[in-house]
């Protein structure tokens, strides 16, 4: 019989990937992905990216994707080597289908979680390499207990559930430090915000991050350029239209 996890049955077929030992060279400079933000709100929670892709100190894209979609109810915001990343949550997509086809019912929010950790913990050798550390944040809504959840990662898979908000890349120890000023002092806890209000908050908490690190992008109307934003709520997963960021911009 074969088993229900995709990750086993390409391992038991020789198809799994393995990370491969590559000797370092001080000229090689992989690309990195920079800052990501999660904030737990009242409909569920709020994940959003900067869109730069850095080179050393050169910038390489102003456009990358960093809030990937999982499955209708998860998504994967990704920090570190983009190339790695979008191959680890491309894994964790086909394992999360093939459960559901093979099993005839969607994967647990803690089938989920762990499967990640799994991918991550194979990717330790590129990752001791310093050429291919990824730093997710994966964010779903938990149906059972009616509430959004954040989970973030280490470079061993190690896993740890954030009760209002995370934030991992090169800008993020600004983001935290904003976000718990924020959830402890400011007008109300993180948790008891509005949707709209809590993509507000992470457009401004990018564009703080922008401003003192020069690895995370900030938001360019002239070029068209917007931050990644995800609600996760109930109802599903909606992708903030680029016309919606641009009017909170306006409004801020």
């Amino acid at each position: 019989m074969e088993s229900c996890d995709f990750l086993d049955l390409l391992k038991e077929r020789e198809l799994l990937p393995t990370a491969p030992t590559v000797a370092a060279e001080a000229s090689l400079q992989p690309v990195e992905g920079t800052t990501i933000v999660a904030v737990r709100c009242a409909d569920g929670v709020v994940v959003a990216g900067d869109r730069r892709a850095t080179m050393g100190n050169s910038v390489v894209y102003d456009r990358a994707d960093k809030v990937l979609i999982i499955d209708d109810e998860a998504v994967m915001a990704i920090a570190g080597s983009p190339a790695v990343a979008w191959d680890i949550a491309r894994m964790l997509e086909m394992s999360v289908q093939y459960y559901r086809r093979s099993q005839l019912q969607g994967l647990s929010l803690d089938g989920k979680v762990r499967t990640l950790s799994r991918l991550l913990r194979q990717n330790l050798p590129l990752a001791m390499q310093g050429i291919g550390a990824v730093v997710p944040i994966f964010a779903a809504f938990d149906q059972a207990a009616a509430e959004g959840k954040i989970f973030f990662y280490d470079l061993l898979g190690a896993e740890f559930e954030c009760v209002d908000f995370c934030a991992t890349g090169s800008g993020a120890h600004i983001v935290r430090g904003a976000l718990y000023y924020q959830n402890r002092w400011g007008p109300q806890p993180l948790r008891e915000m509005a949707g709209e209000q809590a993509v507000e908050l992470v457009l401004k908490m990018l564009e703080t991050a922008a401003e003192y690190d020069t690895a995370t992008g900030g938001f360019r109307e002239a070029a068209h350029i917007f931050p990644q934003v995800v609600q996760v709520t109930a109802a599903g997963l909606s992708v903030v239209p680029e016309a919606d960021l641009a009017a909170v911009y306006q409004r801020a």
